[in-house]
């Protein structure tokens, strides 16, 4: 006879731990820790890197340009805020795999629609959890960027793991913008909405201006951004021919952010050297190496690349620091850009490594990091409006045009004013 009172529902059964996972690089080294994410059995191989950012890990997972890579968050504790629709920065997830030392067991944030690994494991992205991403981040800042798999699977050993890890196909002359780039135009008129600046909106032009952005990889914060400063934007693949960017007869061309290496991207690079010199072309990222190479210069690959939200640049014109989100493996180099006829505008504090530049006699400007932040600071927003005047004038922007329009957007008159 039962008892009143007594509980008769079955107890709940514990939940399935958490499938093994490896990662392992080229040099031998051996993590082991959790998958989460999508856990089937599998393994992929990658270039494996780290980024510092404290937040953001959506907009990481999200940006086409860690295509190709294992990413490795160096803050401790991921996942903690959830995923939501709004901070994509592309229609999907992006990286081959992802580290990180503590998945956070809930989503605490009023935004979040699902919890991190829910969402990769619809993503079908593979992530390991628990290894100490310390230990890996140091590793990697030693040696340079690392070839590694990423695996799911018990089956093959660690010495198989390492050997194709050592065979991994890693960056360096791969061209990715093709896989990441969109292979349609199409129009793009949304802008910033409730990400505009704190500071408020800045005057807009006169009139819109008509732009053409080829898409290596493009982040969708960096359309936003063209159309709240000005710009009516379509959008073209990555290898649109000068034929047809002229044939939307554009004020102006943007050339994108994006993954891999510059050198790779033949087809860009060529229509570029047919294009300079005939409108005004601004660069983000690898579209700032595509732009150097397209004048002559030289690429090459950093040790472990730049990536996070805290990366001091300062501006050589204005001799003012600006904190920036970046993310890239390669940069140009200084001396051929001078050959070329370009003129650094920007420099790495950390590594004196270039990060922006000009055309003395064409209207040509570039940065390599990412002024749409997303994630990070906001301090090079100005930068858009560099574009703006780069088209209404027909020169690269100056050094004054360059403080004007950062003090328009941080509303700070002018000195003596």
């Amino acid at each position: 006879m039962t008892g009143q009172g007594r509980n008769t529902q079955p107890p709940e059964s514990p939940p399935t731990p958490p499938p093994s996972a490896r990662l392992v690089l080229e040099d031998g080294s051996v993590f082991v820790g959790k998958a989460f994410g999508d856990t089937a059995p599998r393994t992929l191989d990658a270039e494996v890197c780290f980024n510092t950012s404290l937040s953001g890990y959506q907009e990481v997972l999200t940006d086409p340009s860690y295509a190709g890579q294992i990413v490795t968050m160096t803050c401790p504790l991921i996942g903690i805020y959830g995923v939501n629709d709004g901070d994509l920065e592309s229609s999907r997830a992006q990286v081959r795999g992802f580290v990180v030392r503590e998945l956070s067991n809930t989503a605490s944030n009023y935004r979040a629609t699902s919890k991190l690994e829910d969402w990769l494991a619809d993503q079908g992205v593979t992530g390991i959890s628990g290894i100490d991403t310390r230990a890996l981040t140091r590793k990697l800042r030693t040696d340079g960027a690392l070839k590694g798999v990423l695996s799911t699977d018990p089956d093959p050993s660690d010495e198989e793991l390492v050997e194709m890890a050592k065979q991994a196909r890693g960056l360096v002359g791969v061209n990715l913008a093709k896989e990441v780039s969109r292979r349609d135009p199409i129009r793009w008129d949304e802008g910033l909405g409730d990400w505009s600046p704190i500071q408020g909106e800045t005057p807009k032009p006169i009139r819109r201006f008509n732009v053409v952005a080829l898409d290596c990889g493009a982040k969708l914060n960096i359309l936003r951004n063209l159309v709240d400063c000005g710009c009516d934007v379509t959008v073209l693949p990555y290898d649109a021919d000068p034929a047809q960017i002229n044939g939307y007869k554009p004020d102006g061309l943007f050339i994108s952010n994006g993954p891999g290496d510059p050198a790779a991207v033949t087809a860009t690079i060529e229509s570029l050297k047919q294009l300079r010199g005939k409108l005004p072309i601004f660069g983000i990222c690898l579209g700032h190496q595509l732009l150097s190479r397209a004048l002559g210069a030289d690429t090459f690959k950093l040790k472990f690349g730049h990536r996070g939200g805290n990366q001091p640049v300062q501006n050589l014109h204005t001799q003012k620091v600006e904190i920036t989100s970046q993310n890239h493996g390669f940069a140009v180099d200084i001396d051929s850009l001078k050959q070329a006829g370009g003129e650094p505008t920007h420099i790495n504090l950390n590594d004196r490594t270039l990060e922006g530049f000009r055309h003395g006699s064409e209207p040509i400007f570039a940065v390599q990091y990412h002024p749409e932040a997303s994630p990070g600071p906001h301090d090079a927003r100005y930068l858009f409006d560099c574009f703006i005047d780069m088209m209404t004038t027909g020169l690269s922007p100056t050094g004054e045009q360059m403080d004007r329009a950062q003090r328009r957007r941080n509303n700070v008159a002018a000195a003596g004013v």
